[in-house]
Formats: C-alpha cells, structure tokens, sequence
C-alpha cells in the first residue's frame, strides 16, 4: 500500500463513500476557476432526490462515522465497511467528486483521490496488464501533484476522520438536511409522493435537462470577464459580496425612466436597467454596454467598500460613493451638478462611460467627448420626459424614417470624426511631412476648447469645414497641396531650434543678461562705483526689451498656420504684445543711446538719462513687486481665481504667465546654490581671466573680430552649458542626503544614518525586528488578539508579530525557490516556523546556526549560573536558540517516551528547572560534559526524523540508553536521594532493559517537523548559514524587502477596503516564450542562448534541475519528457526580457492579495476561519480560497494588450500558441487584441475592426468575452500608444499600473502594492496626486559589461534623479514605466500617453506632461520596486539611446513643452528644462563647444594670430589667457556627470564597495562607453530637430530585448555609426592634425596635450567603441571575414527598389541623404585672395580629372584599350604638373600633403551640398561622379578605422579582449 493510505486514518473507506454520497447529492461547495460545475443541471432533481434520500443518507453516515470512530479507537486497519457503495464501480464517481472538491476543499479531494487508489489496489492486487499499470501510474502522479501544491510540511492525515465530520456538518447546515428531514416526514405521512412517483419525476427531469443542454446557459458558457451578471446560477463568490450586490441594485431600471419596448432583447436571467436603456436610445454596442456595465459596477462598488460603513444589512448603495464616483469621472466636464438625484448622477456617469468605451481613437479627445457627452445628456433629458423610450436621432441616420434597426452610436457619431481624424493621420507621409502640415490629435481636440466648435451642431453638420478631408497625397509628396485645407489649432510645431528660444525665452533672457552684467563688472572690476559703470549696467534694459520683442515676433511666426482656427482675441493679443515690445524696444534703445549721448557732453544735464533711469525703475520695480506678491500662496491663489476676469486674464498673459507655480523654502533654497555655483564659475574662471587677453588684443592694434569671438565663443559656450552641470551635481548630493534620511523611515528602529539594511550580517543583526516593522508597514492593525494565550505583554507581541510575519516571510522563501534563486536546503534555513501557539519566538535556522555549539562551550568555560546567561545573553539568537532546544527537546521526549522513559525525561528536567531556580546549575552538572549530551541528542533525532522500520526502533532504543547512560554517570552532579524511589525505578528498569522499550513514534507532522527541525539546530554549523543565500539576486531582494519595511510607509487598508488597480501591459511581437528551438541554435562561435545562461546563471541552471528531480550535471539533452521541457523553456524565459517573465511577475500582485485577504478573514473570524484549527496564521491552501481569489479579482486585474495576436493566430506563429499557453497558467490572465474581419459592404471587400478580450477557458481554449466593433483601423499615430489605448477600456480600477514587455515583479513587492495606493490619499502637497513613481531595478546588469552600464546609469536616475524631481522640485515626469496613474483622472482627460504621428514618439511621457498641465501632482516612491530590463549590446543601446533623444527633439516641437515652459513658474520651469529638453541640448552643446574651441584653435593658427598672443603673453607675463584657453575642456568628457552614480553607489552599496564597483568600471572602459553615448544623443537630437524623428524610430522597432552573442560585422557597425560618430570622429581628428601641424611650435607642444586630451579621448572613443565592445572584435579570422564582407557591400552595384541599405553600398548611401590655403609655403607672405581663387580652381582641376576617371568607365569593352590609355595619359600628367610645381615653385611635399589634407574637408563640404541639390546635379549629369565620390569617401574612412582593428588582431593577446 502507498505511504500515503495511512494507517492511523482507519474510517477513510467508509467516510469517502459518504461523501461520495454527498457530491451525488448536493455538493455545497464551488471553485472560482474551472470546477464551477459542481452546480450541474440536475439541480430540480437533486432537490427533489433529496427529500426522498435525505434519511437514507443521514443515517448511514451516522452508522459509518461511529463505525469508524470504534475502529479507530481499537486500532483496527481501514477498510472498506459493510454497507458502501460497491468498490468497483464507485472508483470513477469518487475522482469525479475529488475533481469537484479539489479547488474549494482540496483536503477532501485528496482524501477521496487516496481511497480511489486503496479501492483499486483491492479490485485486482496482482495484475500486471498495461492498462492497469498505466492507470495505477496515473493515478499516482495526479496524487502527486496535488500534494505538491500544498505546503512544504508533511500532510496530516491523523486528522481526515475530523476533516470528513466537519464536511459534513457543514454540508448539513448549507442544504438544510434536518428540514428536509422534516419535510419528508410530513410528505411521507400525507402519502403525497411514493417511491414509484419520484422515480418517475427524476427519470422525466433528467430527460429534459439532457434535452435541453445545448441551449442551457451556465456560468461556464455564458462569458464574463470578472463578475458573471449574466449567468442563470454562479458559484462565483464575486457576486457574493455585498458592495457588488449593491452597485447591481443601484443600477436598477428605477420608475423615472422611459419604458424599454417589448421587443428590446434581454438575458432571462436578469431585469433591465440603466445601461439597457441607454443601450436603446442610443444604439451602444451590446458587449461595449455589458464591458462598461462591469467597470461601472466594479467602480461603484469599490468606492463602497472604501467607505467601510458598519453594520451593512442591506444591499444598497451609499449616496457618498455614487457621489465620489460621480464628480471624480465628470470632473473634467463641470462640478456642479450635486444637486441632482442618485439615480441621475448613475444615469450620467453611465452615459459618460458608454461614450467613452465606444470613442476608439476620439478617446485621445477628452474636451471632444465632454462635447459630445453634453448633447447626448441634452437629448437623452428630452427622451427621460416620454412615458416609452426611443432611439436618439443624433445616432440614426437621417433617413431613417423612424427605423430602429440602424441605431447606431458608432456609426454616427463617433465615425465622421474617426474618418476626418484617419484621413489626416494618413496624410502625414508615415512622418516624413511636416508638423505644420496636418491635424493631429491634439489640434481636433482643442477645436473644442473654443466656443467655436458649438458650429458643429447635434447631429454632426458634416458641411462644416473642421469635417473636411485634406486631398491624398501622392507616395513621394511632401510639400502640402494647394487645396483649401483646414489649419492647425492653437499651435503650429514647426521644426526649427527657435522652439528652444521660443518656450524657455525666460531662461535664455536671464542667462543672456546675466551675462552681460557679469562681463561689465568684470571689465569695471576697479571702478565698480563710477557712473560709467552705472550706465553700462543699465544697458540691461534695451537688451531685456529686445529679447522680449524677439520672443514676440517668434509668437507670430510660429503660429502662421492656425491663425484660421486660433480665437480672435488670442490673435489680438499676439499682435498687441508684438506692438508693445517692438514700441518698448525702440524706445528704450532710443532713450539709452540718447542718454549715452548726451552722457559723453561736457557739462550736459543727463535729463534724458534720467528718465530712462526713471523708466527702467518703474517697470523693474513693478515686475519684482508682482514676481514677490504672487510668491505668496494666498495672493497666487486670488489671482487663480480670478483668471475668469478678462482684465486680470489679459494682464496676465500680457506680462506674467507664470500659473503653476509649487516654490518653497528648499526648492528655492536648492536653484540658488545651483545659481551661486554656476555664476562664480564663470566670473571667476571663466569671464575674468579673459578680459585682461581680450584689452591687451585690442591695445596692441590686432583688433580683429573672428579672433575675440575665437577666445570669447567657448567660453559663451560653456556659459550655458555648465549649469546644467552644476544642477547635476547638487541634485545628486541633495539626493543622496534625501536617500539617506528616506531610508531611516520614522521608527526607533535605526540610529545611525548609514544602517540601511544592504548586506546579509544587516539581515542577521535586524531579523528579530522585522517582525514589529511588518506589522507596522504592511499588515492591518490587528483588533483581536484574544486567541493568544496571556503571557508578558513585550513577549506577547512579539509572538504575536512573529506569527503574523510567518507566512508572508515564508512564502517569499517559496517564491525564491520556485524562481530558482535558492537551493532546497537554503529554503528550509529560511523558512520561518509558525510561532502560533508557541511559548517562544522560533527564527529562521539561518540566525540560530552554531548557536548551541557556542552554548556548549560557554557552558563548559563559565564558572557560574550568572556567567553563563550573562555570556549567553549577548547573543540574542543564542539565547533562543538555547531556550528553544530546551523546550523542544522536553517536549520531543515526553512525546516519545512512555511509562519509566517519560519519568526519566520528567525527573531530569524537573531538576534542570529547580536548579536554575537555585541558580546552582553549574553545581548539579557537570556542564564541561555537556557536549557529550548534545552529541547523543544529535544521534537520537537523526533517527527519529526518519520513518518507523525494526531497525530504526532497536536504534532509538540504543541512543536513548545512551543519553541515559551520560546524564547519569557524567552529568548529574545533584543528589538524587531526594527522589530515591523514582530513580531506584528507572535503575530497575534500565537493568531490566524496558526503560526505552515503548515508544510513540513521532508521526504527527508537527511533531516530525519539530524533529527534524531540533535536528537542524545541533547540525548546522557556523559555515553555511551566514552566507544563505548565497545567489546575489536573492540577497539584493531580501535587503532590499527588509529595508523597506523600516522607510515611511502608509498603513494598509484591509484588502476589501483598498483601492482596486489594473496592470496593463503593451505587447507588439517580441519574445513571449523561447523556443528549444531558439534555446539550443548555436552561432558561429557554437554559442547557444541555453548554454549563455547556464554559463552566467550556474547556481540558477542546478537549482532548476533539482526542482525537477535531475541531477545537477544534467544537460538540456537529459530532459526529454514535455513537461521538463516545457519547465526549461520557462526557465530561460524568466531569464530573459520576455512576455512570460511580465505576465509571472504582475500575476505575483493577485497571489499577494489572496494571500492577504485569506489571512484577514481568518483573523476576522469569518466562516472561512471555522474550516480550519483555529490558527489565522496558518496560510495553507490560501490560493484554492473562493472568497480569496474572489475579493482579488474585485481588486485586480492584468491586460495585456497583444494587437498582433489575431494575426499571430491566423498565421499559426508560435507566439499565439505562448501566449494562449500564459492564460491557461494564470486564469486570471487577460489578453486584448485587434481583430480584422473582412466583410463585403456594397458589393467591395472591407475591412472591419474589433477590440476584442480573451481569456482561457476550462478547455484551454480563448474564451472571447467583449468584441466592439471599432470605426476602423485604430493604428493612425505611434503604435504603442493606440495599443493601449483601443485595450484601455477594458481595464478596471481606481488605478492603472503601466507596465513594460521588458519588466518583472517580486513577489515580497507585491505585499507593498496596498500601500503604494494609500499614497492617492495621503497629503502632498495642494493637490493629490495622479501619477505615483515607483522605484525601478534594472535586472539586466549581470549579463554584460555594457548592460551594467546601462543598469548604473539607470539606477542613478531612477533613485538620486527622481528623487529630486518629485521633492522638492515638483517636476517628475512619467518616464514610460511601472507608475501608477490615477485611472480614472488620466482616461477622462485623454489617456495615458499621447498618439500623433512623430510628435509623440516619447508618447509616454506626454502623460506626465498631460496631468501637469492639468493641474495633476507627480510623486516618487521608492520603498517599492519593480525589476526593468534594459538593452544589452552596443547597437541596440545606440538605436535606443537614438530614439529617446529624437524623442526629445520633437518634444521641443510640441505644443505640452511650450505651454509648461510659459506657465511654469520660473524656477520649476529650470527644472523642467534641465531634466527634460534641456539635458540633450546640453548634451550637444558639448559636442558644438568641442567644434568651436578646434575651429577657433585652426583660425588662430592660420591667421598667425594665436602665436602673436601667446608671445605677448609671455612678455607681459600675463598668465590668464594661456588659464582661459585651456579651461574649455574642463567638462568634455562629462566628468562631474559620474558624480551621481557615485553618490548612488555609496547610499547603495556603501562607500568602499562603491569605490571598488566604479574602479571595475573604468577598467571595463566605462568612460568610453559613455563618451560615445553622448555623440549618439547629440547626433540623434539635433538631427531630429533639423530633419525629423522618424527614420530613427522605424530603425529601433522592438530591438534590444535579446541576449547579445554574436560577433557584429564591420559593415553593420560601419552602417550605423558613420554619419552619428565616425565623421565627426574623423573630423575632430582632422583639426587636430591641422593644429598640430600649423598651429602649434616647440613651446607649446605640453600646451596642445593638455588642450587636446579630451578631444583626442573623444574621438577615439567614437572611432573605435564598437569595435572594443564588440564580441569577438579583435579575434583574427573574424577581422578577415568583417573585412571581405564590408568589401562586398562597398563595391556592390545597384541599389533602387527592393536592395536593402544592408546589401548595398548605394542603397544604404541613398537612405542616408541628408579655408586653409594661407598657410602654405608656395604662397610666402601674400594672403590676396587671388591665392584662394587659386586653390578653387586646383579643386576644380581635380574635380574634372575625377569626372574623367569616372565617365570613362562608361566605354564598351571595345574601347578597352582607349579606355586604359586616357587614364594612364591622365595619371601621367597630374603627376608630371605636380613635380614640375616643385621644381619650378616654392610647393614643396609638405605642402601637397597639406592640400590634401585642406582638400578633405572641401571635398565633404562640396559632397553635402550635391546631396542638398540632388534633383540639378542629377539633371548636369553630375550625379555618378558625385556618388563614386562619395563612395571613396566612405572607403577611406571605413580604412583609416580598420586598420587599427586589424593590427591590434595580429596579437594574440588583443584578441582575448571582448566585451559580451
């Protein structure tokens, strides 16, 4: 018999038959997933049977549980009793009812299921058939894995007669067995029903319901996605609750509405309401109607249980959650409509959200939907005043002549907009047409924030010219047509960088004005008080005015294009301020040079000069008034309110419009250090040193301008470069010190400010206060302690605490095996025991290793009792751990004993008790012996936590005497005559040989686990445990966890009181599971993904292969079964950046709330508690708890939003079948996508598009539950953000977390998730907040030198950065991951990122820039964290990097950065520009200050000027400029821009291991990593904003997600970085080589070191990073082949339709259209410019022998020979002129060597401009020679860069260099 069919359970044969019985009749319980039919179909004849079979089935069971109770009591052996159901027959209907029970009661499934086992094993014992081994095989292994879903401790099986008793009760008290009882009597007695009666009414009701099954509507056919509303009888507990009960009821058809029509179609199994009727009137979708009927009654319901009123007995709705649902979703359309009624307010909020559910696209136009959601309510107020209802006329056609059948909301009215909205969307060139050229999504949507769109009409007047559709334009068309077209609205994104000047104008004012005023102290640094000082600082004044004028004639161009559309007032208005700054300008330029006139006068009056005094001091001294008045909240906020009032509004605009304005004492505290900082920098090093060189050029007469604008430009340059440095640097600091104090949290818990909890021996030494921290963190209070037993209070608690940590502690161990990150042993050392009913705390194994050894010896060494617990003490682990042996081994021994052994075991520690009561311990024992019990103790459990055998008992019995035989002749040192009689009879018995002869073995889990875990305790030693775990990744999480548990944290809410969510997910066709395929294909190298991450991962590859039983040398070719390789797959999988790693790691949010809510209702003392032994703690079988996944699906719910995935389907990818396999894992898993349909509509093929939601049914198959029929294709704009946008609305919740496909979650994360929501109502600040930052962890960073780059970089934004950002700046955005939005707040006002074409490309962090604007509040939180990958290999994070600065570039087109850049004040506005926009302008000002200090280095060396100066220099003695030029370079390479990851490293990782960690990564070249980083966004952006974004943002599609393990060819690498990187890398070395070469002498040779490492370092770095991060980059044969291979794509002819830019040179060329001469020596001293019209007509020389070359390539074969001749007579003569002009002239070789170099760069620049006029040089025949040049170009470049790549693979050495 199996060790399962325990002995000890002897009535399991005859109750398993009862309950057999039960299940036949009427199974009380149900499942929330798949075994819902338990409820079957024979329901009327169930209860019918019941009355006929109640006594029958009463008395049997009473018969067979006193049976069994006897049997149990005599220690008979189960079988099976007279009176059961036959065997045989019964084997099949008992797994049917263990299959039923198994998801609500799996303890009686597994009951049944052994019995079924036991029962088969009798039918026939010694068969051996095939069949019957196979179902015995089965059978076995179904077992199995039901047992292992349990907990890890043995299964209890002593206990299942109690557990099939309290099934029945309960079974009696549901289906009200004694009634029935009763009921049969009286119909018995009254003879109204006989057997032959019944008989008959079962055999006719079970024919109809056969019948009738097709047609039958259960809960498992009728779809729904979370609460079944329309299924006839649910076994969901959803609907159970009462919130829900009451949502369903307010809903209700109330009296006031119109009467639905007779023939309106509605389920049998509910009655009308409000939804239905709107449905009617205005022709909703059916399952658009039923998705917003669920959101609605979810939201409604919600709201009610956050009101936690007490005492509920009715199922009605409060009016205070319909009220705040209510204002919350219509709060973007009015607040003011309280007064209306309850069922009003429901009626409205239900058209709202039907509205908003049918939109599609107009989605992305909130103030559209207000405006159509005003006359909807208009008109459905004049159907509500009819006594019938009927159809709205704004949704049928216009000739429909009263019909109904063509009511349609979709049809007309969402439709005329898709339609004019689509045709633009289409006309925009797939981005390549310019901004100003069409409507995009925000410009329809402010056509209604004007009165102007009331044109429109109710229905749509389609006339209107808003409705008009631009012409088609041809493929190749950019330029817009001549047709009337419809103007931009409002604002007009013209791509130019005057959109910098234009929204941060205020920024640039103050920094060119200060400036100004610093120059003119510094050249009056010693006539500081003089009236000529005086005048030429009020020179600031005309500079103001006409930076002001500027800014106005910027307002006037960059609105050409909307000014049609654009308010009159707002074009006035322009105008007016246009006229305004122009008059001020002129008039105090006037005023000022009148007053500078009349100043230079003898004897003049300066009345003119006073006035502009007087002037500048009135407007001055108003602006700072009004600047210091609206600083005051109180006056910022009158003047908020009286924005209605036209003056106040026009002032406000004409001068100040500052509006969201947060500064306080640290914010503004923090920009003026920032200020103080960047403003002594370059007065001091900067400006000053310079005015000395700058009089001195002037004074000796070499006044030339290009030479002072050549000293002058860096250091402007560097003037509006560094304070973005400066900001950089005290954000960091102020974040690190606002880390610091975050970290600490508000407990007594820490006092030092750096023991944040960030190593394992923090873990060891804070373990014992995790508890209390838990409690206080993320537990509810607990209001009912009683079931504790009454001990000390401190000690209470701590049990108390201890027992309610346990389970959540535990399973996160779990987790961490079940994700392979721990070993099993390492598991059992962490696990935590129950503690419930303890006398004691017991810790994790892990804190208690070793600790009785060291007990023993303290022991041993200790001359007194006092010593002894003094020593002990100190050591609090070790004193538990002393206590708790104490304890534990008492009571295993008083367990285990019986008769005399028992009285030994009691006599012993009864002495032990009274000697430390007499504190004479270390007198009566001899405790320096004491190891030698601990070693027969050791010996005794080592046997007893194995099984009962013959052989273990004779060795119990052996250990036993032994122990008996040391504490008598070797311990005891008491006097033992006290006792006489009891050891006079233990001597007997032990002479006699039955002192240990009777035993109890242990078998009670319980007692085996408090055996093996005693065992534990004396075995482990000090070695293993302090370092478990030992994996890295698991360590970082459970510091990280147990840290924040100490940080300010709100408390949690119980789970039925918290704030739903949803999870979204956008999922396009990346990875959602790996394939064996994909696994095990190898590269050139051999090197396989499978075998990478067993390389990088071996403590995680043997982890996985012990969970599935093989032997950790096992190879991927051992595992053959599916289920293995099934498991493998997952496990690589969870490894990578894949659909299946998100979906496990969100789903981790639903197990922490059943989690939760299952031990909240035990501690609740609810009926679920009453299945149980009373102990709330114990978690066991939480996940198969009705009520627990019910209230988890009220609170959670995870889209994933996979628009493919109907493709995918259809085509049978591999994808669909993954993620079809992720729903049938997680049932609560549900996947949204976009179906096409084609469909044939007057008599043409047409396509028609659904949004549809799945699920995985009981089968495994989808399960569609909503399919809305949408206007058309909803991809208009960026991808992912229609994505999410079409899915949206079938998410729920308060909140909406927005997830990445590259993310992940941990479990111990999830617990947090309560408290995150809290943070909705906490106080930050004037407004809540909607969007909540959530911490980020970058998982990616072990699987590459580059991607722990990344993952630094990263790391130091999303903590130190946006830290910062949201407190105290108030001006973090949302960065495209894992924030949680305020849901309801961001879908009613547009969504949750922006879709226009390009403009949007960063669509997501439009929502941040969205909810600011309108008025939201951006938060950051970091006790909670979510893991994100990043890119791991150079060229994906290049195109990355690429796509997120020409992101950047088009939001400084966008009409949100302009408007922020107005509004905000000016402070918050720094802030938003420098974290923003602002950090990749600065990125490429660097870049631009590189160009200009080399280019101002060429001019001096070529106008001999710089030699002049210096030689000056030196003879003056002045040593400030030789300071000033070589101070330039100071932050070339972004050195203070390491600071942050610095100071993130030490409050990370603390300050030596930070200083170790970057030491590692600058020998692993991290300098030049990020050097190259910042030519990528400096190319990308400025790029962006000269050409557009889009070619970057097709190139990056989804790349970056895979692992990088393969060598990069040449040509790729050559591909991608030659216009970004190796041009400018080449051409700073070209001026270099120039500098050296003509301008730099002997002296001055330290001096160009100095002034060039950094340029050299640069271009380096942009040369050759691809290459050294290369894999395989320097290996030999790799170099041949990159080398042959860049040869063929170079010299491949043909390019044109259908070659890609990857097979050809010209192809590839073709995708990427987008003086020097004074020095030489031939010329002497002349500088004519008749030596420079000299040098053109060389280049022209050249040019035709080039043209010559090229053009007789041309000439047939036949002409060979002529061909060779003309080129050879070519040759000939160029060089025969070349030597004749060095004979004959002063040209010498150096010079040809210069012109070549000179000719370089001419060339170039001659080659961009061909390509800019590519349609004439193509027409002059030009164009072939314009390409082969070209092509030239990028072969000697591409040379000049091989070649040290080649050089360094010659040495073996280089060749092991690789970075992966």
């Amino acid at each position: 018999m199996p060790s399962f069919i325990h002995p000890s359970c002897p009535s399991a044969t005859s109750l398993t038959n009862i309950v057999l019985l039960c299940t036949r009749t009427r199974c009380p319980y149900s499942s929330a997933t798949g075994m819902q039919k338990i409820q079957t179909r024979e329901g009327k004849v169930l209860d019918m049977a019941n009355q006929k079979e109640g006594g029958l089935v009463e008395a049997l069971w009473e018969r067979l549980v006193n049976a069994a109770l006897r049997r149990d009591r005599t220690g008979e052996a189960g079988g099976g009793g007279g009176g059961c159901p036959g065997e045989g027959r019964d084997i099949d209907d008992i797994l049917r009812a263990a299959d039923e029970l198994q998801a609500n009661d799996p303890v009686i499934a597994r009951i049944l299921c052994e019995h079924a086992y036991s029962l088969e094993q009798k039918l026939d014992p010694n068969s051996e058939s095939v069949s019957v081994l196979q179902f015995r095989t089965g059978l076995m292994s179904v077992i199995k894995q039901r047992d292992e879903k349990r907990e890890v401790e043995t299964i209890n099986r002593s206990q299942d007669i109690n557990r099939l008793q309290g099934f029945y009760q309960r079974y009696r008290e549901k289906n009200n067995v004694d009634t029935l009882k009763e009921e049969e009597k009286q119909l018995c007695e009254s003879g109204a029903f006989t057997d032959e009666y019944v008989s008959k009414e079962i055999f006719e009701e079970l024919k109809h319901a056969n019948d009738s099954d097709a047609a039958m509507s259960h809960e498992d056919t009728v779809a729904y996605n979370i609460v079944p509303f329309d299924a006839p009888v649910t076994a969901n507990a959803t609907t159970a609750f009462c919130e829900v009960q009451a949502a369903v009821t307010a809903l209700k058809y109330f009296p006031g509405l119109p009467k639905l029509p007779a023939e309106f179609p509605l389920p049998a199994t509910r009655n009308a309401d409000m939804l239905d009727f709107l449905h009617y009137i205005f022709g909703f979708q059916r399952d658009s109607v039923s998705n917003q009927r669920e959101h609605i009654i979810l939201l409604l319901s919600n709201e009610q249980s956050r009101l936690n009123i007490p005492g509920e007995t009715e199922h009605k709705l409060d009016d205070a959650a319909v009220s705040n649902v209510f204002l919350k979703s219509l709060d973007n359309y009015i607040k003011c409509l309280e007064a209306i009624s309850g069922e009003k307010k429901l009626l409205y909020l239900s058209l709202y959200f039907l509205i908003w559910g049918e939109a599609a696209n107009i989605r992305f136009l909130p103030e559209c939907l207000c405006y159509i959601f005003h006359h909807m309510v208009r008109e459905m107020d004049e159907i509500l005043r009819q006594q019938v209802a009927r159809p709205a006329e704004s949704c049928r056609p216009v000739d429909s002549c009263g019909s109904e059948d063509d009511v349609s909301f979709l049809d007309h009215v969402i439709s005329p907009l898709y339609e004019v909205v689509s045709a633009e969307a289409f006309n925009n060139g797939n981005g390549r047409v310019p901004h100003s050229a069409w409507r995009n999504y925000d410009d329809f949507n402010e056509y209604f924030w004007s009165l102007q769109s009331f044109e429109l009409g109710w229905p749509w007047r389609t006339s209107s010219s808003f409705f008009q559709k631009p012409r088609p334009r041809a493929k190749f068309e950019l330029k817009p047509g001549r047709e009337k077209h419809r103007g931009k609205t409002s604002f007009v994104e013209h791509r130019t960088f005057l959109h910098l000047y234009h929204s941060f104008h205020r920024l640039w004012i103050f920094l060119a004005m200060t400036f100004q005023a610093l120059a003119i102290v510094a050249f009056n640094e010693k006539s500081l008080a003089s009236r000529k000082t005086l005048r030429e600082i009020l020179s600031l004044g005309p500079t103001y005015v006409v930076m002001k004028f500027s800014k106005s004639v910027l307002d006037v161009f960059m609105m050409y294009g909307a000014y049609s559309t654009t308010r009159r007032l707002a074009v006035y208005r322009m105008f007016l301020r246009l006229i305004w700054f122009g008059l001020a300008s002129v008039f105090i330029s006037f005023l000022y040079v009148r007053a500078l006139q009349e100043d230079s006068k003898p004897n003049s009056d300066s009345v003119v000069f006073t006035l502009y005094v007087i002037v500048i001091a009135i407007y001055g001294g108003v602006q700072f008034f009004f600047g210091v008045l609206m600083r005051i909240p109180a006056c910022h906020n009158i003047a908020n309110k009286c924005d209605g009032w036209t003056v106040v509004r026009f002032f406000k605009w004409m001068w100040r419009q500052e509006r969201h304005y947060v500064g306080r004492g640290m914010y503004l505290l923090f920009w003026l250090v920032v200020l103080s900082a960047k403003f002594s920098f370059a007065y001091f090093l900067q400006i000053e040193p310079l005015v000395s060189p700058t009089r001195m050029i002037v004074k000796h007469g070499n006044y030339n301008a290009l030479t002072v604008a050549s000293l002058w430009a860096p250091v402007a340059s560097i003037y509006l470069l560094d304070i973005h440095i400066f900001y950089t640097l005290v954000s960091a600091f102020l974040g690190f010190f606002l880390g610091v104090r975050d970290r600490l949290g508000k407990g007594p818990y820490v006092a030092l400010p750096f023991s944040q909890i960030r190593s394992l021996e923090e873990i060891h030494k804070q373990f014992k206060k995790f508890p209390g921290a838990f409690m206080r963190a993320l537990h509810v209070p607990i209001t009912n302690r009683s079931w504790d037993p009454s001990h000390e209070v401190v000690d209470k608690k701590n049990r108390v605490e201890a027992a309610h940590f346990a389970p959540f502690w535990n399973q996160i161990i779990k987790c961490l095996r079940e994700e392979d990150y721990i070993t099993d042993f390492e598991m059992d050392l962490l696990l935590m025991p129950k503690n419930y009913g303890s006398r004691l705390v017991q810790w994790p194994l892990f804190l208690l290793s070793s600790k009785i050894l060291l007990a023993t010896e303290i022991a041993a060494e200790s001359k007194s009792q006092e010593e002894i617990v003094k020593r002990i003490e100190k050591d609090v682990y070790m004193k538990y751990a002393v206590e708790e042996v104490y304890y534990s081994l008492e009571r295993v021994l008083i367990t285990t004993l019986e008769a005399e052994g028992k009285i030994w075991v009691d006599r012993i520690f009864r002495d032990i008790r009274t000697s430390i009561t007499m504190r004479t311990i270390h007198l009566d024992f001899t405790l320096k012996k004491l190891s030698l019990v601990i070693t027969r103790v050791t010996a005794l459990l080592g046997v007893l936590k194995e099984n009962e055998t013959p052989e273990n008992a004779a060795a119990v019995t052996k250990a036993l005497q032994d122990l008996y035989d040391v504490m008598r002749l070797d311990i005891l040192a008491v006097d033992i005559r006290g006792h006489y009689d009891t050891w006079n009879l233990l001597t007997r018995a032990s002479n006699e040989g039955r002192l240990f002869t009777k035993l109890n073995w242990p078998k009670d889990p319980e007692m085996k686990a408090l055996v093996k875990r005693l065992y534990s305790l004396l075995t482990i030693k000090d070695s293993t445990a302090p370092h478990v775990p030992r994996n890295l990744e698991a360590r970082r999480r459970l510091q990280f966890f147990t840290n924040s548990l100490f940080m300010d944290v709100p408390q949690p809410k119980p789970v039925h009181q918290m704030l739903s969510f949803s999870v979204f997910t956008p999922y396009c066709s990346e990875v959602v599971l790996y394939s064996m395929a994909e696994l095990t294909k190898r590269n050139e190298d051999g090197i396989s993904i499978l075998f990478y991450l067993q390389k990088i991962y071996p403590d995680e590859w043997k982890n996985f292969l012990a969970r599935i039983g093989k032997d950790e040398n096992a190879l991927e070719g051992d595992l053959h079964n599916e289920r293995d390789i099934l498991e493998l797959r997952f496990w690589a999988s969870y490894r990578g950046q894949t659909l299946a790693r998100t979906v496990r790691g969100m789903m981790y949010y639903r197990k922490a709330l059943m989690l939760q809510s299952y031990l909240e209702r035990k501690a609740g003392k609810d009926e679920e508690s009453t299945l149980y032994v009373n102990d709330p703690t114990d978690a066991e079988g939480f996940e198969l708890s009705p009520e627990a996944r019910a209230q988890a699906d009220l609170k959670f719910t995870y889209v994933v939003t996979c628009q493919m995935y109907g493709r995918q389907k259809e085509d049978q990818k591999p994808e669909a079948a993954d993620i079809a396999l992720l729903m049938q894992r997680n049932e609560a898993l549900r996947i949204s996508y976009i179906d096409v349909v084609d469909t044939l509509k007057e008599g043409k093929s047409h396509k028609e598009y659904y949004s549809k939601l799945v699920k995985a049914d009981i089968d495994g198959k989808d399960k569609e539950i909503y399919s809305i029929r949408l206007p058309g294709d909803p991809k208009l704009g960026q991808g992912k953000a229609e994505n999410l946008n079409h899915a949206i609305v079938f998410t729920r919740g308060n909140a909406v977390q927005t997830i990445d496909m590259n993310q992940d979650n941990y479990f111990e994360e999830a617990l947090k998730m309560r408290n995150i929501l809290e943070e909705f109502d906490r106080d930050h600040g004037i407004r809540p907040p909607t969007i909540l930052g959530v911490r980020e962890h970058v998982f990616t960073g072990s699987v590459s030198s580059l991607a722990s780059f990344m993952s630094s970089q990263e790391t130091s934004f999303v903590t130190l950065g946006q830290r910062v950002l949201a407190k105290p700046l108030k001006i973090r955005m949302h960065y495209g991951h894992s924030d949680v939005f305020d849901r309801v707040f961001h879908i009613t006002r547009g969504g949750i990122s922006k879709a226009s074409r390009v403009i949007n490309a960063s669509e997501d962090i439009f929502a941040g820039f969205n909810s600011i604007l309108r008025q939201g509040n951006i938060t950051h939180h970091e006790y909670i964290q979510v893991g994100k990958g990043r890119d791991v290999g150079l060229n994906q994070i290049a195109l990355f990097e690429g796509k997120v600065a020409g992101g950047n570039g088009e939001q400084v087109l966008s009409r949100d950065v302009y408007r922020l850049g107005q509004l905000l004040d000016f402070f918050r506005m720094m802030s938003f520009y420098f974290t923003t926009v602002g950090f990749y302008f600065c990125t490429m000002l660097t870049v631009l200050t590189l160009y200009i200090f080399l280019y101002g280095k060429a001019y001096l060396a070529f106008s001999r000027v710089g030699a002049t100066i210096r030689e000056r220099a030196i003879l003056v003695n002045n040593t400030a400029l030789s300071a000033a030029l070589s101070a330039q370079f100071l932050f070339q390479i972004g050195v203070f821009t390491a600071v942050p990851m610095i100071l993130g490293f030490i409050l990370e990782q603390g300050f030596l291991q930070a200083i170790v960690s970057f030491t590692a990564m600058q020998f692993q070249l991290c300098t030049v990593f990020f050097t190259f980083s910042i030519g990528t966004r400096a190319h990308y952006f400025g790029r962006t904003l000269l050409h557009g974004g889009a070619s970057v943002c097709q190139q990056y599609k989804t790349t970056g997600r895979g692992f990088v393990v393969k060598h990069i060819k040449f040509s790729e690498n050559y591909r991608l970085y030659s216009r970004s990187h190796f041009v400018k890398g080449m051409e700073v070395i070209l001026l270099l080589v120039v500098y050296l070469a003509c301008g730099n002498d002997e002296a001055g040779s330290v001096s160009y070191i100095l002034l060039t490492v950094s340029s050299c370092f640069l271009a380096f770095s942009w040369l050759f990073a691809p290459y050294l991060f290369n894999l395989s980059g320097f290996e030999r044969q790799k170099v041949v082949e990159d080398f042959k291979e860049w040869t063929k794509w170079l010299f491949h002819r043909g390019g044109g339709i259908g070659v890609e830019g990857a097979e050809s040179w010209e192809a590839w060329w073709e995708d990427e259209l987008y003086g020097v001469v004074y020095k030489l020596n031939v010329h002497g001293s002349d500088t004519s410019f008749a030596v420079y019209g000299w040098s053109w007509a060389a280049f022209a020389v050249i040019l035709v022998i080039f043209k010559v070359f090229a053009f007789i390539q041309k000439i047939s074969v036949s002409f060979r020979l002529v061909r060779r001749f003309i080129q050879g007579l070519a040759l000939l003569v160029s060089l025969a002129g070349i030597i004749v002009a060095v004979v004959l002239t002063e040209l010498s070789v150096t010079d040809i060597f210069a012109c070549v170099l000179a000719f370089l760069p001419t060339g170039w620049g001659v080659l961009s401009i061909a390509c800019a006029w590519k349609p004439t040089i193509k027409r002059i025949g030009m164009w072939e020679s314009v390409r082969s040049l070209a092509r030239l170009y990028d072969a000697g470049m591409g040379m000049l860069i091989f070649l040290p790549v080649a050089l360094f693979s010659l040495f073996p050495f280089v060749s092991t260099f690789r970075h992966v």
